[in-house]
């Protein structure tokens, strides 16, 4: 017999919802976060951190440091994401940060939950703040790139099919493959983003291997009449064989990809709950930081893929 509506309502009632976090984000000093995993001098000339630093200085932080409070430390927090944020608030000379205290202390890799922009949404992204006025000018400085720069991402999806777009939306593409996808024809485009999405690879270099294998009736006019009358038999030839080639090794790559993702799942796994221990987590920040930020970063890695050619640091998402 079934439970009726009201009973099964009075059932679920008796369970209380925890939130995970504070209602409310709240401004901590930069002294009293604890941050849980080092990096190197390095990492401060990367242009990942160089472009989260002009996003902060220009616009602010956008995505607050994600903290829980310090276990027998009054006043004092842990900081589980967000490290270069507060390492760019820090040289920008901030005394303090916005943050979003969570409620349960497990160092969760709230990363593993970020979706970065890929190159189309980072596009939809800046045409939006265009609209919306904002200049190029400003743009450049929040991205740490030149108002060039920025204009080409704003036209990067111009003589685009829409079916290529919606193909590569969620994909690491690079910018530079719409320039490329740009001199083939609507039919062909899509066929070349099936393939891309089909071989998980989205490489610059794999797609000019399709783009000199593309017919010449495919290819657009513009193009057409612009290069391809210089170009020779040999070229075509040795371009076809390289696409051949990447064929190959993207077989061989989706061959092994299924046990790597599953040694990578048991090892991530097992770091997670090793690193959810605090007491082991102080204790190798202290003697050994260089494991600690080698574990880290395995179990921020969520997924076996080429790497991406540009991420938006507009939302200042950070490790």
């Amino acid at each position: 017999m079934n439970t009726p509506a009201p009973e099964r309502a009075a059932s679920t009632s008796s369970f209380p919802i925890k939130t995970a976090f504070l209602s409310r984000c709240i401004q901590i000093d930069l002294p009293n976060i604890l941050p849980l995993k080092p990096f190197s001098k390095d990492v401060k000339k990367s242009l990942k951190y160089l472009q989260i630093l002009a996003s902060i200085g220009e616009v602010g932080v956008v995505e607050p440091l994600i903290v829980t409070t310090a276990p027998g430390k009054t006043g004092k927090y842990l900081l589980l994401d967000g490290h270069l944020r507060m390492e760019a608030l820090k040289d920008l000379g901030t005394a303090s940060g916005k943050c979003l205290v969570a409620t349960d202390d497990d160092t969760y890799t709230y990363n593993k939950h970020v979706n970065r922009l890929s190159a189309i949404q980072e596009h939809k992204m800046i045409v939006r703040a265009m609209e919306w006025g904002v200049s190029a000018e400003r743009l450049a400085r929040a991205f740490n790139l030149s108002p060039i720069t920025i204009q080409q991402r704003f036209r990067m999806l111009n003589g685009i099919c829409d079916e290529a777009i919606k193909l590569l939306d969620d994909t690491p593409t690079p910018a530079k493959v719409f320039s490329i996808l740009r001199q083939m024809k609507p039919i062909r485009q899509m066929e070349s983003a099936e393939l891309m999405v089909e071989n998980r690879n989205f490489s610059v270099m794999f797609a000019n291997a399709m783009l000199a294998a593309t017919p010449q009736a495919q290819l657009s006019d513009e193009f057409r009449a612009r290069d391809q009358k210089d170009a020779s038999v040999e070229s075509l030839a040795r371009m076809e064989r390289e696409l051949a080639a990447l064929q190959m090794q993207s077989r061989a790559v989706q061959d092994s990809y299924g046990p790597d993702v599953l040694q990578l799942s048991v090892i991530q796994r097992y770091l997670t709950t090793l690193l959810a221990n605090v007491t082991v987590t102080k204790w190798l920040a202290r003697h050994h930081p260089e494991y600690l930020r080698e574990f880290q970063e395995i179990i921020d890695r969520t997924e076996i893929q080429p790497s991406r050619g540009g991420e938006s640091t507009l939302s200042n998402a950070s490790a």
